[in-house]
């Protein structure tokens, strides 16, 4: 699920890949928000809490919500440069190396932050991971042609509630039948998206009351298991008319 692209790619493969890496992002953005009270990942709030700082000639905080938004925006920018160069270099295995590097790097922030705390751990724990989120959103992005954004649930309930408009189109016969299932696919995809999303969440919040920032390392290893799979497994070659 972090090889084939575009028009090569099944809907289960991108069902796969939602799931996994929404559950991760949801682990990481609630837990995020356990520890500081706001959101890793989310540009909107972010955005409307720089306006409301800068409006408020709050300069030490609207600094620091603007970071996060650059950070964001930084990660992402890495990522498609990678995948870009990767993709000149007919590396089939890009995308599992740009979450191979998501996965050390969260590994690396669970044992600095636990281990050797910077002055302000909160900080930079959010500061890395809106970095790390803008890369694993970009690497969503690319790989599935924009079909899954695991990092953002505004527009997957906006996908949803689309999807179902034109399933309803359907039933009273306004749209044609044959366009159904597509539909229902697309619905099915968004819909364990937003719940693999609330998953991660849930499973994030247990994983740092139990383990404090020790819940990097597990959400790191399993990132990383699931690139070093993609990267090592040999792929399946298509048979030929006489094959």
């Amino acid at each position: 699920m972090l090889i084939s692209t575009e028009s090569a790619r099944s809907i289960s493969a991108d069902t796969r890949l939602a799931c996994t890496l929404a559950a991760a992002a949801g682990a990481l953005n609630t837990a995020a928000f356990e520890i500081v009270g706001f959101f890793s990942a989310n540009m909107t709030g972010n955005i409307s809490l720089l306006s409301d700082h800068l409006a408020k000639a709050n300069l030490g905080p609207g600094l620091f919500f603007l970071s996060v938004v650059l950070l964001f925006i930084a990660g992402s920018m890495f990522s498609t440069l990678m995948i870009n160069a990767g993709h000149r270099r007919n590396i089939r295995t890009i995308y599992a190396f740009v979450i191979l590097i998501e996965g050390i790097a969260l590994i690396t922030l669970g044992v600095i932050e636990k281990h050797f705390p910077p002055l302000s751990p909160g900080v930079v724990l959010i500061l890395s991971l809106s970095f790390l989120m803008g890369l694993q959103n970009a690497v969503v992005t690319r790989i599935s042609n924009a079909r899954v954004r695991t990092t953002h649930v505004s527009g997957t309930a906006t996908d949803i509630g689309i999807e179902l408009a034109m399933l309803f189109e359907v039933l009273r016969r306004k749209a044609s039948p044959k366009d159904a299932p597509t539909w229902l696919s697309r619905l099915r995809l968004h819909c364990l998206t937003l719940l693999s999303f609330l998953a991660g969440g849930i499973a994030g919040i247990g994983l740092y009351r139990l383990l404090n920032y020790d819940f990097l390392l597990p959400v790191g290893a399993g990132l990383l298991c699931l690139a070093l799979n993609a990267i090592f497994t040999r792929p399946v070659k298509s048979k030929g008319i006489l094959g």
